[in-house]
């Protein structure tokens, strides 16, 4: 039968400068997920785009399953022995039931059919199993240079963010999540970059690559000359990403 499920592609186009750009995220991060669970069997990188998660879970599961729809997406994904990658939606996994000790989805579940996705979740989770859900939004420089990217992502991009962006944006306050919630400690990505990373990691924002579509120009030219009076070329900056963590477990 032929799934129902739609599946929006906002990725394909710039799957390399997303395995080359997005942030990694902090191996404290994976240390406390993994503490929460009873076994080490299998974990799940649901929407696992590039593999960033994954690969960072082998060091605490015995075997990672990383799922995306996108084909380009997973054709960047960091390789591991330990990692079966698949082609596939979060709503309709191929995995076992009652076989996943961790499911964790970064930066992915505002794309997903929640309902159908929870059900998923349901399905495959082992009694007592972990679901997180990680995510970010803008990154924080100086108050200059955030300026200029809370003016791209707030004004010059305003009409090219979908339904679907503004519910990370909303840090999914307005989701129903299930299973028993656990409080989570807060955690945040800091990574130095250059000037040139940066503006690379602006033109993974799904956003941009819809406004290119439309206008024919990268709209992260408009700010570029102003981030230039702020940042050198030859100059390092920290990058901070504060992390929003919701972790359920599975008690039934």
């Amino acid at each position: 039968m032929k799934s129902s499920i739609i599946f929006k592609d906002n990725f394909s186009k710039q799957a390399s400068l997303y395995a080359k750009f997005r942030p990694v995220y902090p191996d404290e991060l994976f240390t406390y997920l993994s503490s929460l669970c009873a076994k080490h069997n299998l974990a799940w990188d649901c929407g696992t785009g590039n593999g960033q998660c994954a690969i960072q879970l082998t060091n605490y599961f015995e075997n990672v399953f990383a799922s995306d729809p996108s084909v380009e997406q997973i054709e960047n994904a960091f390789l591991n022995n330990k990692i079966t990658f698949k082609v596939e939606k979060a709503e309709q996994s191929s995995l076992e039931s009652n076989t996943v000790d961790l499911i964790v989805v970064a930066q992915a579940l505002h794309w997903f059919e929640h309902k159908l996705f929870f059900d998923e979740a349901k399905r495959v989770l082992k009694k007592d199993g972990i679901m997180a859900i990680v995510s970010y939004v803008n990154p924080v420089v100086s108050p200059e240079i955030d300026a200029l990217t809370d003016k791209l992502h707030d004004e010059i991009l305003l009409d090219f963010w979908q339904e679907e962006n503004k519910i990370i944006f909303n840090q999914y306050r307005e989701i129903n999540f299930p299973f028993e919630e656990i409080a989570a400690p807060e955690f945040k990505i800091v990574k130095q970059l250059s000037l040139a990373e940066f503006l690379g990691h602006l033109r993974t924002w799904s956003a941009v690559q819809r406004f290119i579509d439309k206008n024919n120009f990268n709209p992260i030219d408009t700010i570029e000359a102003a981030l230039n009076s702020h940042w050198k070329a030859t100059e390092v900056k920290s990058v901070t990403w504060n992390l929003h963590l919701i972790v359920r477990r599975k008690n039934d």
